[in-house]
């Protein structure tokens, strides 16, 4: 399983992994329980691959923070996302001294740990975007 192939449904919790194309949207399985379900084509899908995080500099992808949290906790799971905003915060800037505190809300901090924490519980360890996969492969 690649990163490219969760995806976040705006208003659904957790994660999902594309299964296949419906003629109505995308066919997804919950990570969390593993029910399989129709995202409908008007639904707000976007792959974990495609996101990232403001930061005072350029952007930083979500797969590198991602990578970054994992070698901070050792490959174990992150804070609660249920703790105190302030707690949030401070972990997440332990991972990403730099990122944009103005534009970057506890809601994202949250959201960030609990995917991390759902990713490491059903045992992904690698958080590799598509591109540097195919530039490896060019490189050789």
């Amino acid at each position: 399983m690649e990163l490219k192939e969760i995806l976040a449904i705006s208003g659904q919790p957790g994660l999902y992994k594309y299964v296949a194309q419906s003629t109505r949207g995308v066919i997804v399985e919950s990570l969390l329980d593993g029910r399989r379900m129709n995202a409908s084509a008007n639904a707000r899908v976007s792959a974990l691959s495609e996101i990232s995080m403001f930061t005072e500099g350029d952007d930083i992808a979500l797969a590198d923070v991602f990578t970054r949290i994992y070698e901070h906790t050792g490959g174990k799971t992150a804070i609660d996302p249920k703790s105190s905003p302030e707690a949030l915060k401070a972990a997440f800037a332990e991972v990403l001294p730099e990122y944009d505190r103005e534009r970057v809300h506890v809601s994202d901090i949250k959201k960030c740990f609990s995917w991390y924490n759902l990713l490491v519980s059903v045992g992904f360890t690698e958080f590799k975007l598509p591109v540097e996969e195919d530039a490896a492969a060019e490189q050789q």
